[in-house]
């Protein structure tokens, strides 16, 4: 294997994996809003952009049997920048809607092929005690990318809208905001594909061969490996409580992700707090990541000390416990930006803090033979766990109103608490001196 220090790919590669799934999910959102669509419009039409993350089990083999893990990283780099680009191209034309609901899917594509290749990747190139080491970095570059995606990109849509506004209505200034900030993260891609094209390792021939890749196979040969990956994840042991601990653990995180930004972006006499975009990306997109990702790196250092199963209800209630705040702001209605800030920090370190005991149930439970493709069906339902109830989010909170819908989104804190307490978890799991004896 070619000798590349870690540093020089892990916190690139996954800085790549975080900004198309925060543009494809939360930057979406704010785009269509911005654009005129209701609230219960926006989050049911982009709920659909979970749909790849949601069926990648289908093609998850494919990435493990066909080609490398590395020639999916910087083929579908590439083919992100492409896309993005080509979202760009169509705001102005007049099925923009049609048109760009279509590429963001085929974007989400890209972006759920890339993480199964990025993970598996993750899990080939490094040993089990490395990848202990560099879950929190991986985590941290994935939150940076967040902050720069939802912070930075938001700010500028808002700069070139000031901008953009002064020679042309405020439709258009939308519209050209848009699409140079995409278009810039287009390029983005572009040079990011051609870094890993040089900057990741080469695995030695046995690892490839570990995932089935890099080889020649028959029809029958592709179907019977697809079929057991399949059988095997449904046969370990404990399946039920850990399906319904990937589906229910989110739920109350998976109605409010869409939902927070809409109530910061709507007016006072609608219940929201009237924010602008760039304050929207400030306090969520910068403060509040910020706190997500200090949160999760605190989670990665006490779980490689005492393990998941020692920590696993103190994260429970760390990410339950920190969605009160929507429900005092939706009441108050505060307009002191530091103060707002403040609430969207302590939510969000709670719930970085909290799902690092997720992230790695989905790593205890993918252990064993095909452990790419596993963890790809992990996350799958990791991601209906979010899609199915986030769809219809933005309509329950239009019959009921921001403050009623909050108390639901805390009162659906009750299923985390009932999904963790039928996991059974090997106490040994997750310490970084039981990682390095693997």
């Amino acid at each position: 294997m070619k000798k590349v220090n870690p540093w020089a790919w892990v916190p690139s590669l996954y800085f790549a994996e975080g900004v198309p799934y925060v543009i494809v999910i939360t930057l979406s959102v704010v785009m269509y809003k911005q654009m005129g669509l209701s609230n219960g419009d926006v989050a049911f039409y982009t709920g659909w952009f979970y749909l790849p993350w949601l069926i990648k089990p289908l093609w998850s083999p494919l990435v493990g049997i066909v080609r490398t893990s590395r020639w999916w990283i910087t083929a579908m780099q590439l083919l992100v920048g492409v896309l993005l680009a080509a979202v760009a191209f169509t705001l102005p034309l007049h099925g923009w809607l049609a048109w760009s609901m279509a590429l963001f899917w085929l974007l989400a594509f890209s972006s759920a092929t890339h993480d199964i290749a990025a993970d598996g990747f993750y899990m080939q190139a490094l040993s089990s005690g490395d990848q202990s080491f560099f879950v929190g970095i991986r985590s941290t570059f994935y939150r940076l990318a967040t902050i720069a995606a939802e912070g930075g990109l938001l700010a500028l849509v808002g700069l070139l809208m000031g901008r953009f506004g002064k020679t042309m209505p405020e439709e258009s200034a939308t519209r050209r905001a848009w699409m140079a900030a995409l278009g810039g993260v287009a390029v983005l891609f572009v040079l990011l594909s051609l870094y890993h094209r040089f900057m990741l390792p080469r695995l030695a021939a046995a690892q490839d061969a570990a995932e089935g890749e890099a080889h020649t196979v028959s029809a029958r040969q592709f179907f019977s490996e697809f079929w057991r990956t399949f059988v095997t994840f449904f046969q370990k042991d404990r399946m039920w409580a850990a399906l319904l601990f990937m589906l229910l653990f989110r739920l109350p995180e998976a109605q409010l992700t869409k939902m927070s930004t809409l109530f910061l972006l709507d007016p006072l006499d609608k219940g929201g707090l009237a924010l602008t975009a760039a304050q929207v990306g400030l306090v969520k997109g910068t403060i509040g990541v910020i706190g997500l990702t200090l949160g999760g790196i605190l989670g990665g250092i006490v779980a490689s000390r005492g393990g998941l199963k020692r920590w696993l209800w103190p994260m429970v209630w760390a990410i339950s416990l920190p969605d009160i705040v929507y429900i005092w702001m939706s009441y108050a209605q505060p307009s002191s930006l530091p103060l707002i800030a403040s609430c969207l920090f302590i939510e969000q370190f709670g719930y970085g803090f909290g799902f690092t005991a997720y992230m790695l149930f989905l790593l205890y439970y993918a252990r064993g033979n095909y452990q790419t493709a596993h963890y790809a069906i992990a996350t799958a339902f990791m991601a209906a766990g979010m899609m199915i109830p986030g769809m219809f989010a933005g309509y329950l909170q239009e019959i009921m109103g921001y403050r009623m819908f909050f108390i639901w989104v805390t009162a659906c804190c009750l299923v985390t608490f009932l999904v963790a307490a039928f996991l059974r978890i090997d106490p040994e799991f997750g310490k970084k001196k039981a990682l390095s004896r693997e």
